[in-house]
């Protein structure tokens, strides 16, 4: 899925497009120990209640693609008789009317989520009738030919509101407040089968997460079965380890700036298509060699970028560089650079010692005071007389 496609979906999250028929939820305390379920139909929800679940979808489809939302496909043995993937769509079939796949399902959830407080296991069953797109991309919506019917699991946690005084109107006074146990935005959810190329792909699912470092491995696995691909944190953290590996105790500031630099270019370039931006080996080769790393230190780029990354490694540039800070680091300065202004930073030897020289106008601000860089010509100092004796 694109993020044309998922906007898609989330524009099916309101009361004039919805196409929800059944949702199922269950309350699972700390302990793992199920407290409440609920089955029935979307529509019978009072208007407030619905308007919150749709905020809970919408969240579950939002945030950046390749880094909260990530596609996953299933490999075969998952789509075998038995496997993960043939249990969703038994469950997906059902409708949500089957008492004993439901709980199947909230059991495998359970068991493999890992979360120390209490939490909220949503699913719905939807049916959206897909529009068909004139050639000028307008949808024409009596021009459908497919329904995508779909399942999207929001997996939030609930945390008691905390303590403080409340107005109570009826008595007219100040008092204690109740505290209450409070439904969050989701923290892990799917959705399955995925949407692709405005279709249904039941050899894939879409999977979210809040924190792109925190994709719960046993939770993929067990309740999904679909091949995990690597978070973006390790994506940035195996990105770095090759530039390393590939620069050696050579690599310098200037070649670092100039991947990045180049990097963000390309990302600059792509920033109107709809899907993220992905580089293989043979990618990210040109981009050092652009870069200016030296022809010898490319000679066995390929061989480190397999030990590295692997041999069929995908990386999205996203995922591997900054767009918004350029941050230069020494044990006890950090400096932060606009990326489009990286060429204000340079390095210079200066009586003998490596530096790194900002170009800066004549004014700087220190803790948010306007200061000049230099003293003002003509500035009289004064010394303390005990000091000079």
């Amino acid at each position: 899925m694109n993020k044309k496609e998922v906007l898609e979906i989330r524009k099916q999250f309101t009361p004039a497009n919805c196409a929800i028929t059944r949702i199922c939820g269950c309350y699972v305390d700390h302990e793992k120990n199920k407290k409440m379920e609920s089955k029935e139909a979307f529509l019978s929800l009072p208007e407030e209640e619905a308007f919150k679940y749709f905020d809970i979808f919408k969240k579950t489809l939002s945030g950046t693609m390749g880094r909260n939302m990530l596609n996953m496909e299933f490999p075969l043995d998952a789509e075998m008789p038995g496997g993960t993937q043939e249990f969703l769509m038994k469950l997906r079939n059902s409708k949500l009317e089957d008492d004993i796949l439901l709980e199947e399902f909230y059991d495998k959830v359970i068991e493999s989520y890992i979360y120390e407080e209490n939490y909220y296991v949503v699913l719905i069953h939807a049916m959206y009738d897909i529009p068909g797109k004139s050639s000028d991309d307008i949808e024409m919506f009596d021009a459908s030919d497919n329904v995508y019917e779909y399942l999207l699991c929001s997996i939030c946690p609930v945390s008691l509101s905390k303590p403080g005084l409340c107005y109570n109107a009826e008595d007219n006074r100040i008092q204690d407040r109740i505290r209450d146990w409070i439904v969050d935005m989701p923290d892990k959810g799917f959705i399955f089968p995925a949407f692709t190329d405005r279709n249904m792909d039941i050899h894939g699912v879409l999977y979210y997460t809040k924190k792109s470092e925190d994709l719960q491995e046993e939770l993929i696995d067990h309740v999904l079965g679909a091949r995990m691909p690597m978070s973006a944190d390790t994506q940035k953290e195996t990105f770095q380890m090759l530039i390393e590996d590939t620069l050696g105790e050579d690599g310098d500031y200037v070649t670092v700036r100039n991947i990045h630099e180049t990097l963000n270019e390309l990302i600059e370039e792509h920033k109107e298509e709809p899907e993220p931006l992905a580089l293989d080996k043979t990618d990210v080769k040109k981009i050092f060699e652009k870069s200016g790393v030296p022809s010898e230190k490319m000679e066995t780029f390929e061989q480190t970028f397999e030990e590295t990354a692997g041999e069929k490694a995908s990386l999205l540039a996203a995922n591997i560089t900054e767009t918004r800070k350029f941050n230069i680091e020494t044990p006890d300065v950090v400096i932060k650079v606009n990326p489009e202004r990286m060429d204000l930073v340079e390095t210079r030897m200066i009586d003998g010692r490596q530096c790194l020289v900002i170009a800066v106008d004549d004014h700087i601000e220190v803790n948010g005071v306007n200061v000049r860089t230099m003293k003002a010509p003509g500035s009289i100092q004064v010394v303390n007389e005990e000091e000079e004796e």
